[in-house]
């Protein structure tokens, strides 16, 4: 697994994204990417006591469904990969002892989604794995209770801040063919921009997101139309346009290929404030809708950067900055380009 430059990994053999299951709350059921998620819930609770049950139960439903796509069972899978919002990953640490794999924490906030998705192919690349399996997951009222108040309070919210998906994706990589290969990954570094406002994340991560991008094509030596879509995790309205021309001012244009998965999983005239954001929003997105649209045809490769706000309650409240990292995973159709 050589690297391609500073950042960049290059996989030597072929790792495919075998399979992909995904679960979503009522709000981003009713988006326009509804229709793509393997099960959703009219009920933020799901069938739970309380809401943090409830994260859990996604989790777990997410796997289960991205399992039983290929016929595999738990204790066929080496090592499972999996990480959350919640203190200490709590979600995953249950879930993982649960289903009895072999686990490996992992947080990277909204950027976990890529982080599992990179680790899972280069244990599998490397032949330390066979199978693995990466799974995130968020629910926004957990989120709330947990970085900002109880959702009873009803505290407002300006616009800038983001609306936390309730979701979970997970994602199988293994050596079996699939039609959908994981080509590369680019892992990010820490970007501290000295922002400090908790309710506006898309300008905190914005910067990451275009250091990583701009990584991953100076160590390919691509340009943006070498992708069909260069895709970011929770930049929302806000951070969508500075990603743009922080990127412009690197030398890349993106206009014509960059989407936000926050932007792509609610409607306009849903209440979200500034769009999607949470470890769930790019893993749903792109283990759904995404992994469609390359198993269609109708998309050969897309850079997926899911980026994360690396902060708690506590250095929030301590007005301390905001650091921030992305990391990105090319996904290509297998026989394509």
């Amino acid at each position: 697994m050589p690297k391609m430059g500073k950042q960049t990994w290059k996989f030597m053999t072929n790792i495919y994204l075998s399979s992909t299951g995904t679960t979503a709350g009522p709000l981003e059921s009713q988006g326009p990417l509804g229709n793509s998620f393997d099960q959703t819930y009219d009920d933020m609770h799901c069938g739970e006591s309380n809401w943090e049950l409830a994260e859990r139960t996604l989790m777990r439903e997410a796997i289960g469904h991205c399992l039983r796509k290929v016929s595999k069972k738990e204790q066929d899978i080496d090592f499972f990969l999996a990480g959350d919002l919640l203190n200490q990953t709590v979600t995953s640490n249950f879930v993982a002892g649960e289903n009895q794999i072999p686990f490996l924490g992992m947080f990277g906030a909204c950027s976990t989604s890529m982080e599992t998705l990179a680790i899972a192919a280069q244990f599998v690349d490397s032949g330390f794995a066979n199978f693995v399996i990466g799974a995130v997951s968020s629910h926004n009222a957990t989120a709330e209770r947990q970085f900002r108040y109880p959702t009873e309070y009803g505290g407002s919210r300006p616009k800038t801040a983001t609306f936390t998906v309730t979701g979970a994706g997970a994602a199988l990589v293994s050596k079996e063919a699939s039609p959908i290969l994981i080509k590369e990954a680019t892992i990010g570094k820490v970007i501290d921009w000295g922002i400090k406002d908790a309710n506006d994340l898309g300008s905190a991560m914005a910067p990451a997101a275009a250091d990583t991008i701009a990584a991953h094509l100076k160590d390919t030596g691509r340009q943006p139309d070498d992708y069909d879509l260069i895709v970011t995790g929770d930049l929302s309205s806000v951070g969508s346009p500075i990603v743009k021309q922080l990127l412009y001012e690197k030398g890349y244009n993106v206009d014509s290929v960059h989407q936000d998965c926050g932007l792509m999983i609610y409607r306009p005239d849903q209440p979200v404030f500034a769009g999607g954001s949470g470890a769930a929003c790019s893993a749903v997105v792109t283990y759904g809708y995404i992994a469609n649209q390359i198993t269609s045809g109708l998309l050969k490769r897309v850079l997926v950067v899911a980026a994360g706000a690396l902060f708690n309650p506590i250095v929030s409240q301590q007005k301390e900055t905001i650091p921030c990292i992305a990391h990105g995973v090319v996904l290509e159709a297998a026989g394509g380009q």
